[in-house]
């Protein structure tokens, strides 16, 4: 039974005077039960629960932890249909979806444990005194990576359970140590809920402090604000548009003392179909487009909203093969009435661009009682698209623009007028790759995945990933939201010098009680 209260360390937060209830943008019908957003005292409670609790997690033993994220995947797992039923009823996505997805979150929990379980992430560095070099003698330094402390993140409307409430954010925080303030997103408040009682059971089976996690309902503008505000936030993740993000990496850039904001926002993911690959594949390419652009009703952070090509015979039958399946393309529900209304808005905005004329759109007709969203294709050419900054925004939804190019060197502006993207990809074959690598170079600068012969949709949760980009695709484009080195985000190095070897983390004593790898004198070792 859902309660629609914060959690607060554990505990229930009383009720609030103001309340909103979940809609399922299937129907349109309102979820029970009311939801009670978190009031600036429930807010400041988790904060302060988060930071008392962070005294003691950070000094857990890593193996601990690392059961303490095994137990949590467990925990959800437990939970069986009603989560998934929650799910689809807030989110509006298939079950076959939402059941992938928990397999993908309790993945992500399993994957930092075993990396904490393993220890080597620490990064660990050791260089030895000498007390005979002249003319200083060299002292003893060591050198690791701690836990920054209380960290915020912020629900994903797309991903109610990846990236939400247990999903790869709060999942990288706690492997590192951090304790977590965790803001639901509005749109699947129960879901929210749910996932948070799966923590809290985990908390408990493991002997952990209850202000590890905290779970807090609310509007983004008001609740997010004084999050990211509060003096013992040390970080912030986030996913979602630009304007927010951009809004919350403000405000704590503002604050007395400065915290990170690893944001993921807007990306357009440009396809460029290099003149090889469209020639001997244009009419595959044209179905894998169609079906990477209309995944998820277009409402993955790497859906392609750009096609790039050279004009010519064979891109006018790469753009008929691709009208054709987008007109067979199926209107679907999409995740809530803003971000349906906003993807029409968008494609409006589009349109009334002089040059941008719509190339294809599904033959069904969207239902705006289902929330639903219907594929739509544009085209221009380049000059166009360069000289339209708002062409190169994105539109989240079933869209995206085929922009053709006349030349080679129109083809290498429009490229470079990109701004940070989280991915880009290029289709080639044979010589495409060398004949063009200016083209690639530009890419590679500008994205923080380059992917060949595929398509962006689809991120695969491992250690070579890279799930973020140069601004705005993410504020700091050094950094991945996906993949175990997520874990980085969360912590910095200190170093200590001249601790007798009892004081020092077990890490870094000689003796090496883990088998981690270290950096020992400069060289890499068990």
């Amino acid at each position: 039974m859902l309660h629609g209260h914060s959690f607060i360390a554990g505990k229930q937060a009383a009720d609030s005077a103001r309340t909103f209830l979940a809609k399922s943008p299937l129907d349109g019908s309102e979820l029970a039960p009311a939801f009670h957003e978190a009031t600036a005292t429930e807010v400041d409670a988790a904060v302060c629960a988060a930071e008392d609790a962070f005294e003691i997690y950070r000094r857990v033993d890593a193996l601990a932890r690392a059961d303490f994220l095994d137990v949590i995947a467990n925990e959800i797992v437990a939970l069986g249909d009603t989560l998934i039923q929650r799910a689809h009823l807030e989110s509006g996505l298939p079950v076959d979806r939402l059941t992938g997805e928990r397999t993908r979150t309790c993945s992500q929990l399993k994957a930092f444990g075993a990396l904490v379980r393993e220890g080597s992430w620490v990064d660990a560095r050791i260089d030895h005194a000498n007390p005979d070099r002249t003319p200083v003698p060299k002292p003893d330094m060591r050198r690791m990576l701690v836990p920054l402390g209380p960290i915020v993140v912020m629900g994903a409307s797309n991903f109610p359970l990846a990236f939400s409430t247990a999903g790869g954010d709060t999942a990288s925080a706690l492997a590192a140590g951090c304790t977590v303030v965790m803001k639901a997103h509005g749109s699947h408040p129960g879901t929210a809920e749910l996932v948070a009682t799966a923590i809290y059971r985990a908390i408990e089976k493991c002997g952990l402090p209850a202000g590890v996690f905290s779970m807090l309902h609310g509007a983004g503008s008001v609740v997010a604000q004084a999050l990211v505000k509060h003096p013992l936030v040390r970080g912030l993740g986030f996913t979602g548009s630009e304007r927010a993000g951009r809004a919350l990496f403000d405000a704590a850039a503002a604050r007395p003392e400065p915290i990170p904001v690893f944001a993921e926002m807007g990306s357009l993911n440009p396809v460029v179909i290099l003149p090889n690959a469209l020639k001997e594949r244009g009419a595959a390419i044209a179905a894998g487009l169609k079906n990477s652009f209309t995944m998820g009703v277009g409402q993955f952070c790497t859906k392609p909203g750009l096609v790039l090509a050279l004009g010519g015979p064979d891109f006018d039958a790469f753009a008929q093969a691709f009208r054709e399946q987008v007109q067979s393309a199926a209107p679907a529900t999409m995740l809530n009435r803003a971000i349906c209304d906003s993807f029409f808005s968008g494609v409006d905005r589009v349109q009334s661009v002089k040059g941008v004329t719509v190339l294809a759109e599904a033959v069904a007709d969207a239902d705006p009682a289902k929330t639903q969203g219907e594929p739509v294709a544009f085209t221009t050419d380049a000059e166009t698209f360069i000289l339209n900054h708002e062409l190169r925004e994105e539109i989240f939804g079933p869209f995206t623009l085929l922009v053709v190019a006349r030349t080679v060197t129109e083809l290498l502006a429009a490229a470079r007028a990109f701004r940070g993207q989280l991915t880009a990809t290029i289709h080639a074959a044979g010589s495409d790759l060398a004949d063009f690598a200016d083209l690639v170079s530009a890419l590679e600068r500008r994205s923080g995945r380059v992917v060949v012969n595929a398509f962006p949709t689809g991120v695969e949760v491992c250690p070579s990933m890279q799930h973020g980009g140069p601004y705005p695709s993410s504020t700091d484009s050094r950094f991945t939201s996906v993949g175990t080195a997520a874990i980085l985000r969360w912590a910095r190095p200190v170093s200590w010098q001249g601790f007798p070897a009892d004081a020092l983390p077990v890490e870094l004593r000689d003796e090496n009680p883990r088998g981690i790898m270290r950096t020992v004198n400069g060289i890499l070792t068990r």
